[in-house]
């Protein structure tokens, strides 16, 4: 397990659902996209053919997810969802007050949020890292990208059952 503070919380689910993903895009998706590349390369001119750049921009998409994937399973912290002891952390579902109106959501990766329909925030989010650690009752605030304050208190942490 790496002890890298700005590493992804994932759980072993979340972790083997998004390395099937990988393994997936990296052996079949990569096949059948240049497939799709070289039939459309058949049918000519390049510069006019639809299919042929849609093909392609799907392939940078689909490189892009690799890479991404990749970075993240590589870092990635794995470890069960943790039970709800009162203090907001990757993988609970946190209701807190934000400028006065109570929202409840899911504190950690969206990776480990599949099967919720909870908003999620990352614990690397200005939110996530203002409250990661931060007890039911306590209060802090965060400056949020457009630089306004943002007040926050923590009204519930529960256990996220996924």
């Amino acid at each position: 397990m790496v002890s890298n503070e700005n590493a992804p919380f994932l759980t072993q689910e979340a972790y083997d659902r998004l390395a099937a993903e990988l393994e997936h895009l990296s052996t079949t998706g990569r096949e059948e996209i240049a497939h799709r590349i070289q039939e459309a390369r058949e049918e000519g001119d390049l510069k006019e053919n639809g299919g042929y750049h849609a093909a392609k921009d799907e392939q940078g998409k689909q490189e892009a997810r690799i890479r991404q994937l990749t970075a993240m399973l590589k870092d990635a912290e794995i470890s069960e969802v943790p039970e709800a002891d009162g203090v907001a952390r990757p993988g609970t579902v946190v209701t807190a007050l934000i400028l006065g109106d109570e929202e409840r959501f899911l504190l950690g990766s969206r990776a480990i949020s599949s099967s919720t329909e909870l908003d999620v925030y990352s614990d690397q989010s200005p939110l996530g890292t203002a409250i990661n650690g931060l007890k039911v009752g306590e209060k802090t605030s965060y400056t949020a990208p457009n630089g306004k304050s943002i007040a926050v208190e923590i009204i519930k942490v529960e256990t996220f059952q996924g």
